[in-house]
């Protein structure tokens, strides 16, 4: 269990698909769309499983973040909602009293995600065609405002990208300053922002080893400017009864990939500015016959998939034990995922989670109605 002496207990999120779900990478059998009705059914479960909260994924391939966030608020009891801010999409004071409204409608449940984007290409179909360190620049300036209207503060600011004149927010936010801010990247200015102003520097789940340089580093920065930031680190999950199980599930989740598939994935990937991405990427390097980059650490979703690309693979005390690597080198947060996503997140609820000492563990089961988890299965899919 994850419960080392002085250490703190882990803050376990889950992932909303609302670009929708799969059963198997690179095939349509069995894929689900990110309708609202099946996006509340994985919201409920998470809430009612113990989770301490969602993340929406932001871009065009997505359901908008900020209106699912707004719908699934009445739903949900609990579960907190990372929802995307994208500075060069809308400006700051907007995104503001977008925020505080959220705040207020969930009785200050919100986090915000802020995402910079890392390639241009994308960026590109919502009108941004700055380069990479221009976005991250504009990044600076966004949240340098951002923050100081969430104090309440007469913000004046004349910057390159993004200037105000006496902006104020008018109705506060619910949780003091503002709602928590959580930020993700690899590149040297994208950590010199994270130290700046960020609440959680997320990461992608890199070898324990492999990660701490990074987390070494922004806590480092962070110091600096007499500032401490907690971080998290985003994984997908296959949780099995044994270690052959769970093995077995991962080579079932990519027994349609092809090496075609894989060349054209890596290809478009390679186009890519983002740090992260490119050592998400150097860890398998296209090559399907090597996947474990780490022990238990699984790095076939890459294959084929942007953004987190790795998985935990074993029974539940493995990975128990290897989360606990994680929460050594400082890690206290997780973001999981599953394909698909509601059955899932059963499976790491019922799985995984006597192992681990969460949060808001005791706090959640003691709250969620006393039936089996069979039954709760059941209601979510109702």
């Amino acid at each position: 269990m994850i419960a080392a002496a002085g250490r703190s207990p882990l803050d376990f999120l889950w992932f909303l698909p609302s670009a929708g779900d799969q059963r198997y990478l690179a095939s349509t059998d069995g894929a689900r769309a990110a309708t609202p009705g099946y996006l509340k059914q994985v919201a409920i479960a998470a809430d009612q499983l113990g989770f301490s909260g969602a993340l929406m994924p932001t871009g065009s391939h997505c359901a908008d973040a900020w209106i699912t966030a707004a719908s699934l608020a009445p739903v949900t009891e609990r579960l907190r909602l990372l929802v995307a801010l994208r500075p060069g999409l809308t400006l700051p004071a907007e995104s503001v009293r977008q925020a505080v409204a959220l705040d207020r409608i969930s009785d200050g449940r919100l986090l915000l995600n802020v995402v910079t984007g890392g390639s241009s290409e994308l960026l590109a179909r919502d009108g941004i065609f700055l380069d990479h360190r221009e976005r991250y620049e504009q990044t600076a300036e966004f949240l340098d405002i951002f923050r100081a209207l969430g104090r309440g503060e007469t913000v004046t600011r004349e910057g390159k990208y993004l200037s105000i004149r006496k902006g104020r927010l008018e109705f506060p936010f619910v949780q003091k300053p503002h709602a928590p801010i959580w930020f993700g990247g690899s590149s040297d200015i994208a950590r010199e922002i994270a130290a700046e102003h960020v609440d959680v520097y997320l990461a992608w789940g890199e070898p324990p080893a492999q990660l701490k340089d990074v987390i070494d580093d922004v806590r480092a920065r962070a110091a600096a400017r007499g500032r401490t930031i907690r971080f998290g680190v985003r994984l997908h999950f296959i949780v099995r009864e044994t270690e052959a199980e769970a093995w077995d599930a991962a080579n079932d989740l990519i027994r349609h990939v092809t090496d075609d598939d894989i060349a054209r994935f890596q290809a478009a990937l390679a186009r890519t500015e983002s740090v992260g991405q490119a050592r998400m990427r150097d860890l398998h390097k296209g090559n399907r016959a090597d996947l474990e980059v780490s022990p238990n650490l699984w790095a076939g979703i890459g294959l084929v998939r942007t953004g987190a690309g790795t998985a935990l693979v074993g029974d539940p005390a493995t990975i128990a034990e290897r989360l606990e690597e994680y929460a050594a080198i400082g890690i206290d947060t997780v973001i999981g995922s599953g394909y698909p996503h509601l059955e899932e997140a059963y499976r790491v609820a019922e799985l995984l989670f006597p192992h681990l000492n969460l949060v808001n563990g005791p706090k959640a089961q003691e709250a969620a109605p006393q039936f089996p988890f069979t039954t709760l299965r059941q209601a979510a899919a109702s």
